[in-house]
């Protein structure tokens, strides 16, 4: 959430950046309102409550009319609190939901307007030109089926739409791709982790998921738990409530873990293949710092984003993402999107987004700095590879006429010395 000190003197700004979002703007508004009341029943409160403690010391030495009198007093102080207890209470709980409502403050930079509106930083590598070679690219199902890696038909059978199997070369090829991605990231200096991918409501929600991206997080109301769209969630909150040395910063992590998603709103898109599913494999990149080195950060976690895609051998483009594409938690978020030659289109493979200090606050996450000063941090999340859309670039972008497909050179360690993945007999 935002720092209320900051919408108190510079509401402009936050409306600003509600509109940008395409988001309700009157809301800056009635969190105004809200913290006024708070802030006003609080100051009663405390008035109140020391008139009444100044009274209680004069009514024993009181007699008489004039204690008579203090006593009436008393209880009309004794309900007075009471009322003012009631509504600053009632003011603090509305002025915590809106403000949890808010979405983070728009980056400057952050190009404005919707989802077709991004900004393209670069683009690298060139797109095979497949009929100059002499043949038509097939599309990652049909190779799927060559390879014997990709089974969406009985996926389907058993899990439902949008399911997969991935079978013989495929299950290598995941693993070796989130081994590669393991390696990149420790050699980096990340953690490695394993993260749960069952949450509790305080992680979902301080994560910034239960607002704009609650129709697409599946909820075991039984236990009241929820199924992570992305390791992000349980990388974020495995600091909640703690205080951070500053000299411990930053604080890198790499998670691997099942993602859930359920694609509410998705109905006819992506309906072949593995681009658009309910479950897949991730490494996620999450980093703890200081709010003043995260927009570098960013760039960093960018930066290792496109080694690994340079690695990979695939061509790919930057996007900056606009200000009414972005999640509610993101200040920005850079996407980078691989060539997809069948669909003859750029598509989303990873993302990185700097969140500020927008979730440290939700999650009660502070740092400490000399002096014993503490204050929020920042945090920053990127996508180092998530499986299945990597396996479509893969397999279209390094396709040959037989169906085969070249191993890149950087992923042939990781897939047991392959150079070439071969048609099934």
């Amino acid at each position: 959430m935002i720092d209320l000190r900051l919408l108190r003197e510079d509401p402009d700004r936050v409306r600003a950046s509600q509109r940008v979002r395409g988001e309700d703007v009157d809301l800056v508004d009635a969190l105004l309102s809200a913290d006024e009341r708070r802030r006003s029943s609080g100051s009663r409160f405390d008035e109140l409550r020391n008139e009444q403690k100044t009274l209680g010391k004069q009514i024993p030495k009181a007699q008489g009319d004039e204690k008579a009198a203090l006593l009436a007093r008393a209880g009309e102080l004794a309900a007075a609190v009471k009322a003012a207890d009631a509504e600053q209470s009632e003011a603090k709980e509305e002025a915590d939901r809106l403000v949890r409502s808010l979405a983070n403050l728009i980056d400057p930079a952050a190009p404005v307007g919707g989802e077709e509106d991004f900004v393209t930083l670069e683009e690298i590598g060139t797109p095979r030109d497949f009929a100059a070679e002499g043949f038509e690219p097939k599309d990652h199902v049909e190779l799927g089926q060559i390879l014997g890696a990709i089974d969406t038909e009985r996926g389907a059978k058993v899990a439902g739409a949008r399911s997969y199997y991935l079978t013989g070369v495929g299950a290598l090829l995941e693993l070796a791709l989130v081994n590669m991605a393991m390696a990149q990231a420790t050699e980096a200096g990340f953690i490695p982790m394993i993260t749960p991918a069952l949450v509790r409501p305080a992680a979902m929600d301080g994560t910034g998921f239960l607002g704009q991206a609650a129709e697409n997080v599946y909820h075991l109301p039984e236990e009241d738990r929820y199924l992570v769209g992305t390791s992000e969630v349980p990388l974020a909150a495995y600091h909640m409530d703690e205080i951070l040395d500053a000299e411990k910063l930053p604080l890198r992590y790499a998670g691997f873990s099942s993602c859930f998603r359920r694609e509410a709103g998705t109905y006819g898109k992506d309906t072949r293949g593995i681009i658009r599913v309910h479950q897949f494999e991730k490494v996620e990149m999450f980093v703890y710092t200081t709010p003043e080195d995260a927009e570098a950060e960013h760039r960093r976690l960018l930066q290792w984003e496109k080694d690994f895609l340079d690695a990979l051998e695939l061509p790919y483009r930057v996007i900056d993402v606009a200000s009414g594409d972005l999640g509610t938690s993101a200040a920005r978020k850079f996407d980078i999107e691989a060539w997809i030659p069948t669909q003859g289109k750029y598509r989303e493979v990873t993302s990185t987004s700097n969140t500020t200090e927008y979730q440290a606050r939700r999650l009660s996450i502070r740092l400490r700095e000399e002096g014993n000063k503490v204050r929020p941090l920042a945090t920053l999340n990127g996508t180092l590879v998530a499986v299945p859309r990597t396996i479509v670039a893969i397999l279209e972008n390094h396709q040959q006429a037989d169906g085969s497909v070249v191993v890149p050179a950087a992923l042939r360690p990781f897939l047991g010395g392959r150079t070439v993945l071969e048609p099934i007999k």
